[in-house]
């Protein structure tokens, strides 16, 4: 079986979804079947969460958040050279440090600002909620889209560490590198849209794209327990 599942259709084209929730229909299709399986949800914040609710409605799954940060450039927050997950699995963009010229005392704190970030996130989504128990399921990981995809790394190197009988990145979008970068690290992986391009924006593969805040994820939970 190929391990990595995309829509020919999509190929190196932008604005192909309306939405995130458009997104999460059609990554639903190529899921159904894990409908009703011993199978988790584990979707990053926030982009990720719209995509994976719809994911987890159609699938009929367990939803849950994957809290991962980002480790963001002093100078410009819109870009990173890392990431940290919820539970301080650590990776760096290493090539990248070097380019930065980054300071181990800069790299420090600037990793230290995102775990507190993801504390108050820890607070705000999941209420000292447990997080569940990943043990012999399988666990499927969404987010948006996939840029560098460092984020989602991070992600499924923690996740493994949790023993879990199979590990599913679905994502809507992501850039041929990120694809690479992640597989040895999943069981599968399904992305609709892999593109091959010099300058790759997760936001190209959206007619409606917007940020979202803490409020967006509060509402998505706050759905999922209705």
């Amino acid at each position: 079986m190929n391990k990595v599942l995309d829509e020919p259709s999509f190929r190196n084209k932008t604005y192909v979804f309306k939405d995130r929730f458009d997104a999460g229909e059609l990554l639903a299709k190529k899921l159904i079947w894990y409908k009703g399986k011993d199978a988790y949800i584990l979707a990053i914040p926030a982009g990720g969460a719209q995509v994976a609710y719809v994911v987890a409605r159609t699938l009929e799954l367990p939803m849950d958040l994957a809290i991962t940060r980002k480790i963001h450039i002093p100078w410009n927050k819109e870009a990173g050279f890392g990431a940290v997950t919820w539970d301080g699995v650590t990776i760096l963009n290493e090539s990248l440090v070097v380019t930065l010229g980054l300071t181990k005392e800069a790299i420090e704190k600037c990793i230290h600002e995102e775990k507190k970030a993801i504390d108050r996130r820890q607070e705000i989504f999941r209420r000292k909620k447990p997080f569940p128990s990943l043990k012999a399921k399988m666990v499927i990981v969404v987010d948006d889209g996939l840029a560098s995809g460092f984020s989602m790394l991070a992600t499924l190197i923690s996740i493994r560490q949790k023993d879990p009988k199979e590990i599913v990145v679905a994502i809507p979008t992501a850039s041929s590198d990120a694809i690479e970068r992640i597989k040895p690290h999943a069981d599968k992986i399904i992305c609709l849209n892999i593109r091959t391009t010099p300058v790759f924006a997760v936001a190209d593969a959206y007619q409606n794209w917007y940020d979202l805040d803490d409020e967006d994820v509060v509402d998505i939970l706050e759905k999922l327990r209705k």
